[in-house]
């Protein structure tokens, strides 16, 4: 979050000259000055109403020719979710990584059967963290893919690597933030994924290996990085990250649960759907979260201090407690980045927030009740 201020702060030093604020750079954690100066520039539409659930939901072919891959153009932005890169490359979404929610509703459905509920609450709390609110815009990654680790500061966009949210620590392929790179594929991490594979899975990724991994990815987070946090939300977006390869990665003709690696290479590296590929045969509403845990329960907590001393967090969300996820991620991580909103944002962050809870409560039927942080309009 803090490289994120640091370019913020540069590109509105730019602004009165020759570089605009991008339309899809999130205002997050922007001053009320930077805000004052920004958001008049901005006008809020809200957008159409979110794609309907697919009439269709068989397995079908989505390598197909009009979805073909194509590899990275200069400026092209990729970032630490597998599935919306791979989205991105066959043209399901903008293949320039900049995004709208209702496109990556309507791609992850198209592309990977994503239960509609699903799809929509990943994509507004998403976009609540990482995305304009204002434009209705964001990028799926956080800089150009085509420009290597570190362009210059006019290429680095804010986009999908807010810290410790959806993207967070004790990741399967991508270093701790505290590492330095927490956005790249790492080759080192996947050779373990690979190792855990042919342990636990027969040289197969499965929920089983999927559990051992998990545990083994935070334990080497508590063992080396002394800032790892692992508390709601990212707590649970950790889990549904192990289980989503099962879900999603797994040709939809075969019914044994068990991901080849060339396959899971070729999504966690490549951004590619393997030649002939086919989504699920069924809506995916996100399944196997709960046996990932239940493999080695862990409670929500954080190192402090140092390595080694992992303490528990008695105010996280855990799986049972649905509506305080609900709560933190409103109360605490959305009015965290937005303290005292006004005008256009104010009336943008009512709106998402008002989309987000209606696809939680549909998601959980839990029966939370809505929280309105900034009044109601």
């Amino acid at each position: 979050m803090l490289k994120l201020f640091f370019v913020q702060t540069a590109l509105l030093a730019l602004s009165g000259t020759t570089f605009a604020y991008p339309s899809h750079m999130s205002l997050a954690g922007l001053t009320r000055e930077q805000l004052d100066q920004i958001v008049p520039t901005l006008t809020f539409t809200p957008p159409p109403p979110p794609p309907a659930p697919l009439n269709d939901t068989s397995a079908k072919l989505v390598n197909d020719p009009a979805h073909p891959w194509q590899p990275l153009r200069a400026g092209d932005i990729r970032g630490v979710c597998p599935g919306l890169n791979t989205l991105a490359s066959h043209g399901y979404l903008p293949r320039n990584g900049i995004v709208t929610p209702n496109q990556i509703i309507e791609a992850a459905q198209d592309g990977f059967n994503m239960d509609n509920t699903l799809a929509r609450f990943l994509a507004y709390g998403t976009f609540l963290v990482d995305g304009n609110v204002v434009t209705n815009e964001m990028s799926i990654g956080s800089k150009s893919a085509a420009t290597g680790p570190d362009p210059p500061a006019p290429a680095i966009v804010g986009g999908l690597d807010t810290h410790a949210v959806f993207e967070g620590d004790a990741s399967m392929t991508r270093q701790d933030f505290f590492f330095g790179n927490n956005h790249d594929f790492n080759e080192t991490l996947f050779d373990q994924f690979v190792e855990f594979s042919n342990r636990f899975g027969a040289g197969k990724y499965n929920l089983t290996v999927a559990g051992e991994l998990r545990h083994q990815r935070i334990q080497q987070s508590i063992a080396t990085n002394p800032n790892f946090t692992f508390v709601a939300p990212r707590y649970f977006t950790a889990f549904a990250e192990s289980a989503f390869p099962v879900d999603f990665f797994i040709d939809g003709r075969d019914s044994n649960g068990q991901l080849e690696m060339d396959v899971a290479r070729s999504f966690f590296q490549n951004s590619r759907f393997p030649d002939g590929f086919f989504r699920p045969n069924h809506s995916v509403t996100g399944e196997g979260s709960d046996v990932v845990f239940a493999a080695h329960p862990i409670e929500p907590g954080r190192n402090v201090g140092g390595v080694n001393n992992y303490v528990l967090d008695p105010t996280s969300a855990d799986f049972t407690t649905p509506c305080l996820l609900y709560t933190n991620f409103v109360n605490e991580t959305i009015v965290g980045l937005y303290p005292s909103p006004t005008g256009d944002l104010r009336t943008a962050l009512n709106f998402y927030l008002n989309l987000f809870f209606e696809a939680f409560d549909n998601s959980e039927g839990s029966g939370c009740t809505q929280l309105f942080p900034y009044g109601q309009d």
